[in-house]
């Protein structure tokens, strides 16, 4: 067919087109011939069609080539790009080599070890005074408490188990323990020893309430012909339940009461998270005596080494003291509120007396630390004195003052042992001065502090040692630092 005959075939039909079917419907709707024919004119090539055709469509589509081609180069790049990346977080001690198909190369075997390697000297770059830890806890350490011969550690744990590890050496690299099971639901808060090391008092927190059990060793039956290989497990010799109105015990401090006509028992101070403090009987169980502090909320409570003062810390500045008044047979008569240390500016913290009974230290979250005498003639009116004030020499990075949180004197008098969070120091009592300080000495917030109230045998020497017990599901014993002579 011709090109004529196209066009005119092409023609015709659009004609055609156009008088079978009116554009938009009707006579009053048809669309403009021109604009008709120059839409069907495309078909044909004709010059006259391009001339017609609009000028803004040529440059339309060249924008949409260009557009096509920039898109494909930047979706090009990126995916090179995310390639990279991928590659270098697989591998990001290696550079991307251009080459397609690079040989695979060994990885140095040196650059591996280094990690392992600077872990284990991590772990061996311990402070100098720790002296070793006690594993085995299968949660939080609640608390601690040192038989009277110091040969003996109590924990208590969040994990519902009481644990009894026999210290030695303290440089030994590992230790015997006695496992006491709670009865189930039960967390242990405190721990003390009652008597001797073979009784234990635990204080443990249900949903129902708080609980006091004391654990005690039968003695081995022996027989002629079988003599008892094993020693029995401590059964419960004596519980109470739904003590302090059903509220958590927070500390529990036991001593041998021997002020006075007191006859020797272990005497047992419970401090609950309310107002209320009770004393008890170590070995029946009994409760002996009980006091209320009216501050709101306590924060620690307790006795004196000779058992003769009570003393509590609680949402006020001022610090109670009670005295424990005994019988002649050598029983709790009463227990009388006899004095208030005032002084500070802010909130007790913590609290302890010093080995003789007869002064007190306090810390306070006005960043002090005093130093009262309390064997004064109260009855005459007289009043408790402050002998030293000390500022608190602990800082945060920016200069701030840091609170004590525990507080532990050793038995000979000479070093406070102070904590907050997971910082330990080592201060010198007579001038306040800092001995030495371990700043993470645990991994975690450390929960309880106590120095045993004997030396421990380490190899061929006998060591004063500090018992610290953490969230971190360790206790670890630590030397006592030299104190500078005066």
């Amino acid at each position: 067919m011709t090109r004529g005959g196209r066009e005119g075939g092409v023609e015709a039909r659009a004609e055609a087109s156009w008088r079978g079917e009116k554009w938009g419907g009707g006579a009053g709707g048809g669309a403009d011939l021109a604009g008709w024919q120059v839409v069907q004119a495309g078909p044909t090539f004709s010059p006259a069609g391009w001339r017609g055709m609009d000028p803004v469509v040529p440059i339309v589509a060249l924008s949409l080539v260009l557009g096509a081609i920039i898109a494909i180069l930047f979706f090009h790049s990126y995916f090179r790009k995310r390639q990279s990346e991928v590659r270098s977080i697989a591998n990001p001690n290696t550079v991307p080599n251009p080459n397609p198909n690079p040989k695979p190369k060994p990885l140095p075997k040196k650059p591996l070890s280094k990690p392992h390697s600077s872990d284990k000297d991590q772990n061996k770059r311990h402070h100098p005074l720790d002296l070793n830890t006690l594993k085995g806890h299968g949660d939080a350490v609640t608390g601690i408490c040192f038989s009277r011969d110091a040969r003996n550690l109590a924990t208590s744990c969040a994990d519902g188990v009481v644990r009894v590890f026999k210290l030695d050496d303290a440089s030994s690299k590992s230790f015997k323990f006695l496992r006491i099971n709670l009865p189930a639901g039960g967390h242990p808060t405190a721990v003390t020893f009652c008597d001797d090391a073979s009784s234990i008092v635990v204080a443990s927190h249900t949903l129902s309430g708080c609980s006091l059990y004391m654990y005690g060793e039968e003695k081995p039956k022996t027989s002629e012909n079988k003599p008892q290989t094993k020693l029995p497990l401590p059964e419960i010799k004596w519980e109470h339940h739904k003590v302090h109105d059903k509220k958590s015990i927070i500390t529990m401090f036991g001593t041998s009461a021997t002020y006075g006509s007191a006859d020797g028992s272990t005497i047992i101070v419970s401090c609950s998270e309310g107002t209320d403090i009770i004393l008890w009987h170590g070995k029946t169980g009994k409760s002996v005596g009980h006091v209320d502090t009216n501050q709101l909320k306590n924060t620690m409570a307790a006795i004196s080494p000779n058992g003769r003062f009570i003393a509590a810390a609680a949402f006020t500045a001022d610090v109670k003291i009670w005295e424990i008044v005994y019988a002649k047979d050598g029983s709790v008569k009463e227990v009388v509120n006899v004095m208030q240390l005032k002084g500070h500016k802010s909130a007790v913290t913590w609290l302890c007396f010093t080995p003789n009974s007869e002064q007190i230290i306090t810390s306070s979250k006005d960043n002090s630390i005093r130093i009262w005498n309390i064997n004064v003639r109260y009855h005459m009116d007289e009043d408790p004195k402050t002998l030293k004030v000390f500022p608190i020499p602990l800082h945060d990075s920016s200069g701030t003052t840091l609170h004590y949180d525990h507080l532990s004197i050793s038995p000979d008098g000479k070093i406070l042992a102070a904590t907050h969070g997971s910082t330990l120091q080592w201060l010198c009592v007579e001038t306040g001065k800092v001995l030495d300080t371990a700043e993470k000495a645990h991994d975690s917030d450390i929960s309880c502090i106590m120095w045993a109230p004997k030396t421990i045998p380490m190899g061929n020497e006998q060591v004063l040692v500090l018992a610290t017990a953490s969230a971190d599901k360790k206790v670890k014993l630590w030397a006592s630092p030299p104190v500078p002579s005066s």
